[in-house]
Order: structure tokens, then sequence, then C-alpha cells
């Protein structure tokens, strides 16, 4: 039986985006720990942050329910950032994983009382330690709600993945992946799909058993691909690598906002998610990792092998209404069509290493790629 959704006006919910960034040097291409320099130049900017490695920076968006907005902030913030960093000698680079050289592990370790403690937590993950995500937050109207959304988001991660896998690079050749980060990240404990919890009490619980079992540090360290904030009152979906380009960061926070709006309202009809297995979740988000898109990618409801442009185009489909309700659709319909095109970081990275004579050359191209303040420019295909 169909059942019609109650959509919210335009705007209902907000949304916010976090982007971890590289940083490198200009001359070999390699990791710069230059981070503590970055940010003591910042003066205490607080919407840029430390992140676990000395290379690596954390910028936050603030809370908007404009597009418009999330893009000039991502804008804004990157240009500070990247200033920063040029005045510190480095590159700020947004890829999911560092393309060039050898990573410093232990003493790479920013020194802080908590990343030292994940440190010798978990020492067999430093070797590779340091890949970049972007994290969309979308405000909630409760935990309960935020928990039943979690469950109705399992079947889309992997179009999310494909479409914003940006780390193709690493060790300065091609690593065979379009999200190379995503296998690494994945090495984690609780990097791991969220589950179909039946309420508040057993996410709860299963936060609290990760942490007693000594999977994570405490609640901010289960890293769930998408999960219950521990700090806001929001839902935070993770699965993304960061966008080389602001333009990716729009594109997947309208989509996530979207997915969270129509999740919704499915939960206020009365509309129970459809249940996906977890070993089907997890083996659909490993192919998008592999082939991003375009590429072939798994059904997680059935298991079979599809063009990944055909998940991308039933996710769409789903959030259709959704984005027409809020405003979106235009802009992301455009963005879309561009991703379809083959206009993706993954792409482009390997374009931009085919061609590039040097690792400085290759990071000075994906520097200025990073600070590209240009719309997608490809048609929208999909009729609104």
């Amino acid at each position: 039986m169909h059942v019609r959704l109650s959509l919210p006006e335009r705007n209902d919910l907000t949304v916010g985006v976090e982007e971890e960034f590289v940083l490198v040097d200009p001359a070999t291409g390699g990791v710069s720990l230059a981070a503590p320099r970055v940010l003591e130049l910042l003066d205490g900017e607080p919407a840029v942050m430390p992140e676990f490695l000395r290379f690596q920076v954390e910028t936050a968006t603030g809370i908007h329910t404009d597009l418009a907005d999330v893009r000039a902030d991502l804008l804004g913030l990157r240009r500070l950032v990247a200033d920063a960093a040029g005045r510190a000698g480095c590159l700020l680079l947004a890829s999911g994983t560092p393309p060039c050289g050898d990573l410093p592990g232990l003493p790479g370790i920013t020194p802080e009382p908590r990343y030292r403690a994940l440190a010798a937590r978990f020492p067999a993950l430093l070797p590779e330690a340091g890949t970049c995500a972007c994290h969309v937050h979308v405000g909630i109207p409760s935990p309960a709600l935020g928990v039943r959304v979690l469950a109705g988001l399992r079947p889309w991660l992997a179009p999310l993945l494909a479409i914003s896998a940006n780390s193709p690079l690493a060790h300065d050749e091609d690593s065979g992946w379009a999200s190379r980060r995503y296998p690494l990240w994945s090495r984690w404990p609780t990097a791991k799909p969220p589950l179909d919890w039946p309420d508040e009490t057993a996410y709860a619980t299963s936060v609290d058993d990760a942490v007693r079992r000594g999977a994570a540090l405490d609640a901010h360290g289960v890293y769930y691909y998408a999960r219950l904030s521990p700090k806001y009152p929001t839902v935070e979906i993770r699965i993304a690598d960061v966008g080389l380009t602001a333009e990716d960061a729009v594109l997947l926070a309208g989509l996530i906002r979207a997915l969270v709006v129509t999740i919704l309202a499915e939960a206020r009809a009365g509309v129970a998610p459809r249940p996906v297995r977890t070993a089907l979740v997890e083996a659909s988000l490993t192919a998008a990792a592999r082939g991003g898109h375009p590429g072939d990618g798994i059904d997680p409801r059935t298991g079979e092998v599809l063009p990944q442009h055909v998940l991308v185009d039933r996710l769409l489909a789903y959030v259709r209404p959704a984005l027409q309700a809020n405003g979106d659709l235009a802009t992301i319909d455009r963005q879309l069509a561009a991703v379809q095109a083959g206009e993706t970081g993954a792409a482009r990275q390997r374009a931009l290493f085919a061609k590039a004579g040097s690792p400085a050359a290759l990071v000075a191209e994906l520097a200025s790629a990073t600070l590209a303040e240009r719309a997608r420019t490809a048609p929208a295909v999909h009729g609104g």
C-alpha cells in the first residue's frame, strides 16, 4: 500500500558540516606536521580544530537551514585555513588520504591526552592513520526519532560513499580504490554500519558495550558510519570522504538532509523501515569504496550487482519530494548530473595524477581544487 507522506515546509531541519583536511609540504608532496603552527596563526578560531595527527586539521560550519549558507561557510573556512597553511609553509588539501609520501605514525600524534590515549589503545592502526572525512549533522526532534533515522539510512550509505569517494591515491600511487580511506578507517573496531536498533535504549546499550569492551575510549570514540551525535541534538553521518571541492560537501549535505526528512516523514506515517542485512550493507559499502561512481555497486536489499548510477538514481528518486519541499532540488540535480558525467573527486584526483610530473605538481593542483569556487557546470539531466 502506498502511503502519502506529509513533508515539512522548507528549511525545517538544520544542517552543519565538519571537514577534515591534510597539510602537505609543497616541495615534496609529503605530509607536513604543521597543524600546531596553523592553529596558532588562526589565534583560537573556534571553527578550526586539531585532529588526531599533526598533519590534519578539522573545520566545522555553523548551523544552517539554507544550502547556500552552507556553501558560503565551507568556502570561507577553506580559504581561512589555506591562508594560514600558506603562512606556515604548507598546503591545504581536501583528500580522504594523503596522496604522496610515507606517514609518520607515532611521531605524528597530536600531543593531547585523548589522542595519546587513542594511540596507546590502538597502536596497530597508527601506520595508516590520518584519513579525512566529511561529517554531516542534521538536527532531529528527539533521540528516539534519531535512532529511527539511523535504521532508515542503512540502505543509502553506499550511494553516499560512492558519490563522495575522494581518496584513490596513497604513497605516490593509485591504490585501486576510489575511497582508500574507507578500508583504512573501517579497521577501527567501532567503524561499522548503524544497526536497526529498536529504540533509544538499545542504541545507548550498544554504545556503552563498545566502551566497556575497550573498542572505544568513550561515546565520542564510537565511530558508527551514522550515529547520534554525542555532543549535539543531531544525527551525524560519517561515511563520506572529505570532498575535493566545497560543492561536493554541499551535494552531500543536501542529500543527507533530504534523507533524514524523508525517513522522519515515514516514521510519522507509521511506515517501518525495510529490513536489510548488515552483511549486504557492508558488501555494498565495499563495492562503493572500490569502484566509486561510476562502477558496480551492490543493492543492499537484494545483493544484486547493479551499476552504481542505478543505485544513485534510486536515492534521488527516494528523496526527490523532500528536496522539492526544501527548495534544494535544482542545486542537487545539477550537482548529481556532474557526478553522473564522471566529475567525482576520485576521478579528478586520478586525472591530475596522470598529468602531474611530480608529487609537488600534484599537490599544487589538489590544493587549487580544494579552494575552487565554481559551481557544477554539467546540465541537469533529471526532470524536476
